[in-house]
């Protein structure tokens, strides 16, 4: 889903070698793929440099590295290969160890390296017993690369006010197609979540492992439901947080958030209302709203100038929308921040933007991001057909502009998987149970509720911890409930899922316990 920072900080030296017993691999002799499953693995320091902040944290946090071969395409498993890069914390707590615990932090195409140490912390005691895995998946963050030169960080991008507009946003999201036909159109076939679900067990494999477990935030949850299906013998224990309804996985994942997002924005507006001596953009939650309206507006009339940064009506409410995913009070004063900055320079004033803004305005729009946002859209574009007709999204933005003027033409615009080539493989159909505790807040505007509450149906066999009262995405170790938290650990520690569902309620806004960082 939308980009935020990398869920955190991470690991570090020891060199190690594992392989395979020979005895399984002798067992394996008729098996295509057993000189992956079996690659013995070294594991070395994760700095990669004097300026290598997440290899230094790794470092800090005792983690390791390694890099894992798999084929590029599972089908001729001779041919050409690929690197998945992976770092491990490992357990401590030696005589308890239950096995490996495999991190996505969603996305899709976000990066999981350096998400153990967080993690760790997180899970308290349990922890200990585990070895936990950060994984940057296939052509992420270390893992071999792929990049289509785009000159943004993402394909999400408004459709403007008008037909012009909505044909600019047509023209936009053809040329990131073109772009990645061009640089990358070897791989692209390749680029999906069940190729992406395939390198997680030979990683399982190649860490001498029969089964793992799994912690998933956001699209990671997608990926574990397709894990659960396709090596339904290979998992243990598996929380899904922030979770993606199987049925409506599709490249418009966006499309339907508009209530959840509109809430979200009123909750933000009425916060900042409450500062208007910090922010100045109105004292009432309605004014507040007005003055993002009269952004909107001068932004269609003309781009605002930000710094060295051109903002026009199709990157405003992409950057309100990139600041709607988090319930806390760094994240709504970022957002407050941006829109003061926005303003200003709406009035014709010279604005130079503050850190978090400029980050943001550096991903949409300039090219520096580039990678992050081919990525995602090749593995959504890879994993289901999008509409490939502009009009059947124009007749869908005209639809609901009524409703929602601002968000809609964002959530519901064409993107490039209009103009990519059909998936090589079909959607992956998830098997219909599984025993996984699902993890969701009731105001999330990413991975709505909606979607918990029926995949909790899809699986009657797993539990769903719902915490209530907040547009959070992405709950445990994040947002800082101790009930959610709780429940979540006692899983992880014993393996039994609550008799029944859960509910917790959210008390006031705690921030983000565990680190900078976001589920994506």
């Amino acid at each position: 889903m939308s980009r935020r920072t990398a869920l955190c900080a991470v690991l570090a030296l020891a060199v190690s070698l594992v392989s395979a017993p020979a005895a399984t691999a002798a067992a394996d002799t008729g098996d295509p793929l057993a000189r992956f499953r079996h690659q013995p693995l070294t594991w070395k320091s994760c700095i990669q440099g004097p300026d290598d902040d997440t290899g230094k944290e790794l470092q800090k946090a005792g983690a390791e590295c390694a890099d894992v071969t798999v084929p590029l395409n599972y089908d001729d498993p001779g041919g050409r290969t690929v690197t998945v890069a992976i770092s491990r914390i490992r357990a401590t707590d030696t005589r308890r160890r239950i096995g490996p615990l495999l991190l996505n932090g969603g996305g899709p195409g976000g990066p999981t390296l350096g998400d153990p140490p967080w993690v760790r912390q997180a899970m308290k005691q349990v922890g200990a017993r585990y070895d936990i895995v950060g994984v940057d998946p296939r052509f992420v963050g270390r893992s071999t690369p792929l990049d289509c030169r785009w000159p943004t960080g993402t394909s999400i991008h408004g459709a403007g006010t008008g037909r012009a507009g909505f044909d600019r946003a047509v023209a936009f999201a053809r040329d990131l197609a073109r772009r990645c036909r061009t640089s990358e159109g070897s791989v692209l076939p390749y680029v999906t979540t069940r190729n992406t679900a395939r390198d997680m067990d030979i990683i399982r494999s190649a860490l001498g492992e029969r089964r793992i477990s799994y912690l998933g935030y956001s699209y990671g949850s997608y990926l574990g439901e397709v894990y659960a299906t396709m090596f339904p013998g290979r998992v243990d224990r598996m929380v899904l947080d922030g979770v993606i309804d199987s049925g409506r996985y599709s490249p418009r994942l966006l499309r339907g958030t508009e209530k959840a997002n509109r809430q979200a924005l009123a909750d933000w507006a009425s916060w900042t209302a409450a500062r208007h001596t910090t922010y100045g953009l109105g004292r009432t939650r309605d004014a507040v709203l007005a003055t993002v309206n009269r952004v909107q507006a001068a932004a269609t009339r003309k781009p605002l100038k930000v710094g060295s940064h051109q903002v026009d009506e199709h990157t405003v409410p992409v950057i309100v929308l990139s600041g709607l995913s988090q319930d806390d009070d760094d994240a709504y004063g970022a957002l407050a921040q941006a829109v003061r900055d926005m303003s200003r320079a709406a009035r014709g004033r010279h604005v130079e933007p503050g850190p978090e803004f400029a980050e943001t305005l550096k991903f949409v729009v300039t090219g520096s991001a580039s990678a992050y946002g081919s990525v995602q859209s090749a593995i959504l574009c890879g994993d289901v057909a999008a509409p490939r007709d502009p009009e059947v999204y124009w007749r869908d933005i005209q639809r609901s502009r009524a409703r929602d003027p601002f968000l809609a033409p964002v959530t519901r615009n064409i993107g490039p998987c209009a103009f990519w080539d059909p998936p090589r493989e079909a959607p992956t159909t998830v098997r219909s149970d599984f025993p996984a505790l699902l993890v969701n807040a009731t105001g999330d505007p990413r991975t709505l509720y909606s979607g918990a509450v029926a995949q909790r149906r899809n699986w009657p066999s797993s539990r769903l911890v719902t915490l209530r009262g907040t547009s959070q995405h992405g709950v445990y170790g994040v947002f800082g409930s101790a009930c959610v938290d709780a429940r979540v650990n006692a899983y992880l520690a014993t393996g039994r899922l609550p008799a029944e569902d859960v509910t917790c309620e959210a008390q006031g806004r705690p921030g983000c316990r565990y680190g900078p960082g976001r589920p994506r």
